[in-house]
């Protein structure tokens, strides 16, 4: 399976970047390309991408607090990000893996941009807010 991962150090403490994992309304705060979100049932919500109001996007949350991870399955094209989380002296240190299935293999250059983009932008957010 097709994948990528990607680390980055936060200043903010763990609380502070696991509210904006913990939150998909916050997603379009951060997540490159995510332009609304609404949640749905516990654990599911739906996105639309930035520039297709027409294309909802079911998604499901997975959280798992005892290890600080958080993971996010499309539904629709079922790749999935895991973001874990783990104290870092004052900080947090922020990993993400993405797996894509073989038919989507053909976006993995894109995915990590959009994912390497957003790590930047999620590591500021946090930072920021923790200010």
């Amino acid at each position: 399976m097709p994948g990528f991962a990607l680390s980055a150090q936060c200043r903010a403490p763990v609380e502070d970047v696991w509210k904006l994992l913990f939150d998909p309304a916050r997603f379009p705060d951060w997540w490159v390309g995510v332009e609304t979100v609404r949640p749905d049932a516990p654990g599911e919500f739906t996105q639309w991408p930035a520039g297709y109001p027409d294309f909802p996007m079911p998604q499901k949350l997975r959280v798992d607090h005892a290890n600080e991870r958080v993971t996010v399955s499309c539904q629709v094209s079922d790749i999935e990000f895991t973001w874990q989380l783990a104290e870092a002296g004052g900080g947090t240190s922020i990993h993400v893996s993405a797996s894509l299935p073989e038919r989507e293999a053909h976006r993995l250059d894109g995915q990590h941009q959009v994912i390497e983009e957003s790590l930047r932008r999620l590591t500021a957010l946090a930072e920021a807010a923790a200010a």
